[in-house]
């Protein structure tokens, strides 16, 4: 590939951003429908843009995706009815319909782009661990130096995640994800709720348990604190409320 391709990044183009999602799936503890979360692809893309940069979104088998209900500014819930930025999107018909057929990581040309930035919600709690095509592609972006973030569940990719040297990514870095308080205190909400048997818990793992036995260096800032941390090329948010702040450690990581 010449450096005239169009293809190649160079530092005359604007920066290109690749985000993923994760596919619809079903939850093996509680059977409900799960998927992405909306802040967390929303939040980064509006960052991005206004950032000036390209963003292009993929999913881990591609086709159509669908959020997490309460993610959605409009779910009876109201759980994320100030999430502003996400209504803008769902509302503008060009973005919303970017997730009716999305291209699946495999064709994702790791040359093309300067950052991936795998978004969470629930489902990759349950659809990562088989999702080689994304681990094979985080790890290609972080070995040729390029940018490599996730964020919340979207961590859950760095429990699987290995190097060309069969390493795990993880090993050794400074990360962060959904927090066993945040855990917690979610499991406690559907059990007071009546939604769930006490005991029954809405997640199969913990990302922070693993990240630790896997030999990382896990932090967090706190109970829904916006938090990212940034160990070389890879950026890490602890969750929903963080999607912001991992945007900015991946904008300042690429020096705009």
């Amino acid at each position: 590939m010449s450096l005239a391709d169009p293809n190649v990044v160079d530092k005359q183009r604007p920066k290109r951003v690749a985000i993923v999602i994760a596919n619809p799936a079903t939850s093996t503890t509680t059977g409900w429908p799960v998927g992405f979360w909306w802040s967390e692809l929303t939040h980064p893309y509006y960052a991005f843009h206004e950032a000036g940069y390209e963003v292009e979104i993929f999913s881990v088998t591609g086709g159509p995706c669908a959020a997490d209900a309460m993610s959605d500014p409009r779910d009876p819930s109201g759980y994320s009815a100030t999430d502003l930025i996400s209504m803008g999107f769902i509302a503008t018909p060009k973005l919303a319909a970017l997730l009716e057929d999305t291209r699946p990581v495999a064709v994702l040309e790791v040359d093309r782009f300067d950052a991936i930035v795998v978004a969470g919600g629930q489902a990759p709690m349950f659809t990562f661990e088989s999702a080689t095509d994304l681990h094979r592609v985080f790890a290609a972006f972080y070995e040729r130096g390029k940018v490599a973030a996730a964020l919340c569940h979207g961590v859950a990719l760095l429990a699987h995640a290995r190097l060309s040297t069969g390493e795990l990514l993880v090993k050794g870095k400074t990360v962060t994800g959904f927090a066993n308080v945040e855990e917690d205190f979610a499991d406690e909400a559907v059990w007071g709720m009546g939604f769930l048997p006490r005991g029954t818990h809405l997640m199969p793992w913990r990302i922070e348990d693993a990240l630790r036995e896997r030999g990382a260096n896990y932090v967090q800032a706190g109970l829904w604190r916006s938090f990212a941390v940034r160990d070389g090329n890879l950026v890490t948010g602890q969750q929903n409320f963080s999607g912001a702040e991992t945007a900015r450690l991946v904008i300042e990581a690429l020096g705009r």
